[in-house]
């Protein structure tokens, strides 16, 4: 009988790193989004600039981080 979990390939393990890459970048962009939210007192109605904020944070500490590498 064939193990039902499908070995992974060197071709889906790059995929498999970005998307759990993409996930975590995510989720930064969400915390630092909700920081956003709360620093301005819980006030709704600010959704897409906190989040157009967190992105635009979070991209620029990740170049940051990749120009010292």
């Amino acid at each position: 009988m064939k193990n039902a979990r499908a070995a992974t390939t060197p071709h889906q393990a790059p995929t498999l790193a970005v998307m759990k890459s993409a996930s975590e970048l995510q989720e930064q962009i969400r915390c630092r989004a909700y920081e956003l939210f709360e620093q301005r007192g819980r006030i709704e109605g600010h959704e897409l600039h906190d989040w157009l904020q967190a992105e635009s944070e979070v991209a620029q500490k990740k170049a940051k981080v990749v120009a010292a590498s």
